[in-house]
């Protein structure tokens, strides 16, 4: 007998239905096409164990199963789930013509316990698009898939939970998720908050600077200037992400199976990879392509610590991704692409020891030294770095005032109001929300100058030798200092702010 089930593979943040088509005939043997890979190929085992655990059992007959598309390679354990259906409908422990308008995923345990799969949210929209009634999927990824409406989504916590209800034994509810409401929770920062931060306020001007526009920033300090505890508290001060960002964000993170029974992200993500980190960990790879650090910070921060600590290849591999806001991976048979739109902060000493050109330093280091160190970095990576600014240890009086500082909620409405500017500004033009995200094309339309402002460009410039790619990072930081101040035009005072915020273009540094 000839049964069809559904199930789905994940490439990059999207789906493709797989139909399994399980075959019953004279004979003896099990055999399983359509390119699976050794995860899938051992899932006769966990079915046989499972089935025979639940009061079924494994057909002693020949048993050809088909996952089509044939040339598609399927991966990982998820389709246990759908072959054990499959292989029961086929064999006639199960009479149901229902079963071909559910997509039906989980990995089994041997006792028909369900294990939690990756990809449940873009597997949910893909059965969506293509009509099916409804997705059966292990309980812990219920919360994810249930955001897509317009299906019905079963958490389940067993085989034997699936077998009753097309048996018509038993039946199970569908999970319903409010999205809208999912989405507008409070946003919650227990732990960070920028009262907590004594003096650094010409720092906290840069840190709104870059959070309003969404553009990228370096600190430079000595150890313990408060270079770290800055950069994890942007967060706080970053506007709340857009339904459309939400879902987007909430996608990677199911197709790397982190959102650990968590409905619609409603938080911007905040990675901290260690320097350790290997090229294809940070922008995303491996034989079968998973996302990197940098795609698991779509949408929000990927703050690297120490930044000189990181190898030179794995800092150079993210040129392409921080240009383009989207990393492409490239195998002999497919190629994917993950989206990896995010906000760069790293921090860095300003020498091996720490103090750079400090009299008092406890730790001095020499040209040669300080020319290997900042060498790491590669100017064309710096170049694409809008903000660079020096943080400076704060001294006893600030540190042991008791006046609190503006708080996160209070900056983050300043900043939330010149994303609203931006986003009216960019309403017509598709992929570009804020100002960092502005093209050449662009730059020239909204970051026009009178002459005054270009005067004072033009000498920064020629003094400090700036490039092409600077002179249009100093021309996005002007355009979000101007919308921060709610002016229509960048005049020579916003020029001369963002003009500051290059600080490794000046001479003594990386010269």
């Amino acid at each position: 007998m000839l049964t069809k089930v559904f199930g789905s593979a994940v490439f990059g943040v999207e789906a493709t239905t797989i139909t399994v088509e399980v075959n019953i005939d004279k004979g003896i043997g099990y055999h399983l096409v359509g390119l699976p890979d050794n995860a899938v190929k051992e899932s006769s085992y966990r079915i046989a164990a499972s089935l025979q655990n639940n009061g079924f059992s494994m057909p002693g007959k020949k048993i050809i199963i088909n996952m089509a598309p044939a040339d598609l390679r399927k991966e990982g354990s998820s389709y246990d789930l759908t072959l054990a259906m499959g292989i029961l409908v086929a064999s006639g422990q199960i009479q149901t013509d229902e079963i071909a308008n559910y997509i039906i995923m989980g990995e089994l345990s041997l006792d028909g316990s369900l294990q939690p799969i990756k990809g449940a949210l873009p597997i949910a929209i893909k059965a969506k698009e293509e009509g099916f009634k409804g997705f059966f999927l292990p309980i812990q990824n219920v919360k994810e898939a249930a955001i897509v409406s317009g299906i019905d989504v079963y958490g389940i916590e067993s085989l034997q939970q699936v077998i009753d209800f097309f048996s018509g034994k038993g039946s199970i509810e569908p999970t319903v998720i409010d999205t809208r409401a999912e989405f507008y929770k409070t946003l919650d920062f227990p732990e960070f908050d920028f009262s907590d931060v004594k003096g650094q306020e010409g720092i906290k001007r840069c840190m709104e600077i870059a959070a309003a526009g969404g553009h990228n920033i370096i600190l430079i300090g000595q150890p313990g200037a408060g270079k770290t505890m800055l950069a994890k508290r942007l967060p706080t001060i970053l506007p709340p992400m857009t339904l459309r960002e939400a879902l987007e964000t909430t996608k990677i993170h199911s197709v790397a199976g982190k959102l650990k029974e968590v409905g619609l992200m409603n938080q911007r993500p905040f990675r901290s990879p260690h320097h350790t980190i290997s090229n294809v960990a940070l922008v995303g790879g491996g034989s079968y392509p998973q996302p990197g650090e940098i795609s698991m910070a779509h949408n929000g921060v990927l703050f690297l610590d120490e930044l000189p600590e990181f190898k030179r290849d794995v800092l150079e591999v993210m040129r392409q991704p921080l240009e383009d806001r989207e990393v492409t991976i490239s195998r002999a048979k497919f190629t994917v692409t993950y989206p990896s739109s995010f906000m760069l902060v790293a921090s860095m000493n300003p020498s091996p020891g720490g103090f750079f050109n400090d009299p008092n330093a406890p730790v001095t280091s020499s040209p040669n030294e300080m020319q290997r160190y900042l060498s790491k970095i590669s100017v064309p990576l710096l170049d694409r770095i809008d903000i660079h600014i020096e943080v400076t240890p704060v001294p006893f009086d600030k540190l042991s005032e008791e006046r609190k500082s503006e708080t996160s909620a209070e900056i983050r409405q300043r900043v939330t109001k010149a994303r609203e500017f931006q986003s009216k500004r960019f309403e017509e033009t598709e992929s570009v929300n804020y100002n960092a995200q502005m093209s050449s094309k662009l730059i020239r339309e909204f970051c026009r100058l009178d002459e005054a402002s270009l005067q004072l460009l033009k000498t920064a410039m020629e003094r400090l030798n700036l490039s092409a790619r600077a002179y249009d990072r100093i021309l996005k930081v002007s355009r979000t200092i101007a919308d921060l101040e709610e002016s229509e035009v960048i005049n020579a005072s916003h020029i001369g702010e963002a003009i500051q915020y290059r600080s490794l273009d000046r001479d003594g540094w990386l010269g």
